[in-house]
């Protein structure tokens, strides 16, 4: 049986199902494991890994602690009563932005393979390419921030690196939006996460994009990235501070656990605090060579447990608020059976959004594209319900062909 336990619970003889935590934290070759000494346990609450799975068919049990779906169905619901309620504004709708949205993907992209190749040769970064890309995306954002985020959402192995930054600068900026920063410190924050990853140019691509958990030694190399991004920026003598401090700090926990300077509470900046959640919320819904990404639902879940050590709690609720439960592109599995791509929220109960249908799992056959207004009633375009996430890989879908609104 799969439960969750506090760290401390940890004995020798337990087997560990999920470290519970991102996979750039941990310092273990592998993520479950038979606990054979205490210094793996000392490692693992060194590591700033607060509470754990274990299984307990596999070792030793924690009787009274919680099944891990008692914790999960305990957290669901309290994720819901944050989100479920927050405002959301468009100005164009998602058709709309789509298609400029697909040229900003691109252009952005572009931009950041360019800067890491400068980055790699020793080249300063040169800013006035890039604010044009930054004011580019916060338009979009501005106009319909559904269209750039969900189409970011799609990510291979050969493209994560710069798509991952042009996530981070999109989410971050409509992250500053929902919380009324200024515009030009929200520009700012825009630039940090477009470059925030500028120091990964530094890391061998074998390291990079290694199909396995890293070793010691390749872990430390990965952890000086935010340094060596910090140290290339400042080679560009127009770089703002806020930019600076995103790059070198988007690491840092505020139990103290990150790196590199081990920063806790409020010694880490409001910008990087957000950047943080930000960047860990893209890493781990994307997927990798060595990992399956989770859906939103799944990654707001694991950014509020996280929030009790490793984020201001307050943020990462804002920040869930800002998201939401079911963003736009997410495919979800409907009451009636039918798969659908989510196209739109609603403008105050994102657990309502409007899908576009596409799929009948029920009879294993694409069919006619429909949307569905979830908030409406039977016979006024919705009647119906989301059951919960799907994978498109389970069903052999794709659900990006219908994220256009159905006509």
């Amino acid at each position: 049986m799969l439960k969750k336990v506090d760290s401390s619970q940890l004995k020798v003889g337990m087997y560990i199902h999920d470290l519970s935590c991102d996979w750039m934290t941990h310092p273990f070759v592998r993520n479950r494991f038979l606990i054979s000494s205490t210094d793996e346990i000392r490692k693992i609450i060194n590591a700033g890994i607060h509470d754990v799975v274990i299984d307990s068919a596999k070792g030793l049990d924690v009787e009274d602690a919680p099944t891990l779906a008692e914790a999960q169905a305990a957290t669901e619901r309290e994720i819901v009563e944050i989100v479920a309620k927050a405002p959301v504004q468009t100005r164009v709708s998602l058709g709309e932005e789509m298609q400029r949205a697909v040229q900003i993907r691109h252009q952005a992209s572009t931009l950041v393979r360019s800067v890491m190749q400068d980055a790699r040769l020793g080249k300063a970064i040169e800013l006035d390419q890039v604010q044009p890309v930054v004011q580019n995306i916060t338009e979009s954002i501005l106009r319909n921030p559904g269209a750039l985020v969900g189409l970011l959402r799609i990510k291979t192995k050969d493209d994560y690196t710069f798509l991952h930054s042009v996530s981070v600068c999109t989410l971050l900026v409509a992250f500053c939006r929902s919380r009324n920063i200024p515009a030009d410190i929200t520009h700012q924050a825009g630039l940090g996460g477009l470059l925030h990853d500028t120091g990964k140019a530094l890391v061998p691509d074998k390291i990079l994009n290694k199909p396995g958990p890293l070793t010691d030694e390749e872990f430390a190399i990965i952890k000086k990235h935010p340094e060596d991004g910090y140290n290339i920026l400042k080679q560009s003598p127009e770089i703002g501070p806020i930019p600076l401090d995103i790059t070198l700090h988007h690491h840092e926990r505020r139990d103290g656990s990150g790196y590199p300077s081990k920063q806790a509470n409020d010694e880490i900046s409001e910008l990087a605090q957000m950047a943080a959640i930000v960047d860990v919320y893209d890493a781990i819904t994307a997927d990798r060579c060595y990992h399956k990404g989770m859906s939103a639902a799944a990654a707001l879940r694991k950014i509020y447990e996280w929030s009790k050590f490793h984020f201001n709690p307050q943020y990462a609720q804002e920040f869930m608020r800002c998201v939401g439960i079911y963003p736009v592109g997410t495919m979800v599995l409907l009451e009636s059976g039918r798969l659908g791509v989510v196209v739109e929220p609603h403008e105050t109960n994102l657990l309502a959004p409007k899908v576009n249908v596409f799929f009948s799992t029920k009879k294993n056959v694409y069919i006619k594209p429909e949307t569905v207004d979830l908030s409406r009633g039977l016979g006024f375009g919705g009647g119906d319900k989301i059951v919960g996430h799907e994978s498109p890989a389970k069903w052999n879908v794709d659900p990006m062909r219908f994220l256009t609104v159905a006509a």
